[in-house]
């Protein structure tokens, strides 16, 4: 996997998530709804994705 990156969206609003999903979601680097991030791939950041898919587009 080197080199390679994932663009992630978040594509809802955070307000229903619990206070652990919220904080992920922002070490993400995502700030606000339909905010767009580039992030490499590595298992660390795909693990980070996993746990709040519901918020976020994965591109």
């Amino acid at each position: 996997m080197e080199g390679k990156t994932i663009t992630i969206k978040q594509i809802k609003s955070s307000i229903g998530a619990t206070e652990r999903q919220k904080r992920t979601i922002r070490a993400l680097g995502l700030h606000r709804t339909l905010h767009e991030v580039t992030l490499p791939a590595n298992p660390a950041v795909l693990g980070m994705i996993k746990k709040v898919e519901r918020w976020l587009e994965v591109k």
